[in-house]
């Protein structure tokens, strides 16, 4: 059964922590992702702007949440004045019904490579599972994109296949991407 929360959550682990998106996050979700390989392996499009960050945060996150079809977490690394902003996650293309999420993420490029995509991984997607009451979280990655699939592999996600011209960029091409999944029964924190 699906419990969908009252309110976002705060998830912490160790210096990570996934939180709501606040109005303090906006200079810094504009400057995240103003780093060229966003667009490259996300939806986020390369003309971003401050008025798409506050939008962001002030209306689509609130209000997918309240419609229950996204929850949109910021990752903070570090504790009290020296947390840093590090990224974003989320659960989207839900189907309470089927009980099935995907998530999804980005981060800064200074967060990279330090582990805290991974963990911030499995801390959301423990919480789907144990939480929320998914029993499959999937993770649709470009297949060029290593890092995040390397990501996904260290977080206890299996690659289950790729799928051909799946995905349609900015600048018209299809490409191939890879299908990840973790499922509840399987599941451990690595």
């Amino acid at each position: 059964m699906i419990w969908w929360p009252t309110e976002v959550p705060t998830l912490s682990h160790g210096l990570i922590t996934l939180r709501p998106p606040r109005e303090i996050d906006i200079p810094q979700i504009f400057e995240g992702v103003q780093d060229p390989i966003i667009p490259i392996f996300t939806r986020i499009p390369s003309n971003y702007t401050v008025a798409n960050a506050e939008f962001y945060v002030r209306e689509r996150s609130p209000n997918a949440f309240a419609n229950q079809t996204e929850l949109q977490l910021a990752v903070q690394y570090g504790v009290g004045e020296d947390a840093k902003f590090a990224g974003a996650f989320s659960f989207h293309s839900m189907d309470l019904r089927e009980h099935v999420a995907e998530i999804g993420y980005w981060l800064t490029a200074p967060m990279r490579g330090k582990g805290i995509g991974s963990t911030a991984a499995k801390m959301l997607t423990q919480f789907g599972f144990e939480s929320i009451g998914f029993e499959r979280i999937e993770a649709i990655v470009n297949v060029e994109n290593t890092a995040s699939r390397t990501l996904l592999e260290n977080s206890g996600y299996s690659l289950e296949g790729i799928m051909r011209k799946k995905s349609r960029k900015e600048d018209g091409s299809q490409i191939n991407m890879a299908l990840y999944a973790a499922i509840r029964d399987d599941w451990q924190w690595q």
